[in-house]
């Protein structure tokens, strides 16, 4: 019964895997097919594999571009609202301040706001400072999409950590600052390293303020570059399917290299010691 039921449960893991990596399958498949046969056949594997579709991907639209402007964005972001979460979060959760709850409802309702409900007033600012069409630009709403979300997941990591540390730096003279950057920085880094990553994904892939932004070609971000690949005439998609490869490897391989930091920050405070 134990090895039927262990077949069993390797059988549906490897159903389920094949069911998410599904559309990364088709699309991987697609990109290498010619361009014709992308049209007139729906087999999964073609007999003449090609990497047309990847030479048209990177010389019909300044791909490139796209994520160099991705990934400066992206890493702004990142660095400034798990900053500012970071302080914020430890201010709410480790000193004596009136109305935590208050204040961390407040963040929680922030982080619900459709972004089409803001996009407007954040256009109108980014207008007004001069900042369309540059780095800036964008940070500065990412920003206000990250920020409420990172405090509130980095209040709960904060949360875990034994309050007798802090009064132990406190007995022995160390400032707030001080107990934050020698204790609970260090104690938190799991969870800080999740949120810098779960951010750093979301900006990566956020579409809305980029499309309204940034209408330059140098200044577009990967979704919509790739977005920008159909004509009014016809839709390439061999050209979009290698776009879509070439810009998700940066991604994957990100999560690969630092997967045990994330499952570490996901799980850390999940059983109480």
């Amino acid at each position: 019964m134990r090895k039927r039921a262990g077949i069993g449960f390797y059988l549906f893991l490897a159903i389920f895997v094949f069911l998410v990596m599904f559309p990364f399958i088709w699309v991987f498949l697609t990109s290498v097919k010619p361009v014709g046969e992308i049209f007139t056949s729906f087999r999964w594997f073609t007999t003449s594999p090609t990497l047309s579709s990847y030479e048209a991907a990177l010389t019909n639209r300044p791909l490139l571009r796209y994520m160099l402007n991705s990934f400066v964005v992206s890493s702004l972001t990142t660095i400034l609202a798990v900053g500012c979460a970071a302080f914020a979060a430890y201010a709410v959760t480790r000193l004596p301040i009136k109305g935590k709850g208050l204040f961390l409802g407040v963040v929680l309702a922030a982080s619900m706001f459709p972004q089409i409900a803001i996009i407007s007033p954040i256009f109108n600012l980014v207008t007004e400072l001069g900042l369309r069409n540059s780095y800036i630009g964008l940070v500065i709403p990412y920003i206000t999409i990250s920020l409420p979300l990172s405090i509130w997941v980095l209040a709960t990591f904060f949360n875990k950590i034994p309050f007798e540390l802090e009064e132990s730096a406190k007995l022995d003279g160390a400032s707030p600052f001080q107990t934050f950057r020698k204790i609970i920085f260090p104690l938190a880094t799991p969870g800080i390293f999740t949120t810098a990553i779960l951010v750093f994904i979301a900006a990566w892939n956020e579409y809305l303020f980029a499309l309204t932004i940034n209408s330059d070609d140098l200044w577009r971000t990967v979704p919509v570059g790739i977005s920008m690949y159909q004509s009014e005439f016809s839709i390439p998609w061999g050209d979009i399917s290698a776009a879509t490869v070439i810009v998700t490897i940066p991604i994957v391989v990100l999560v690969l290299l630092f997967q045990k930091r994330i499952v570490s920050g996901l799980t850390s405070g999940s059983v109480k010691e």
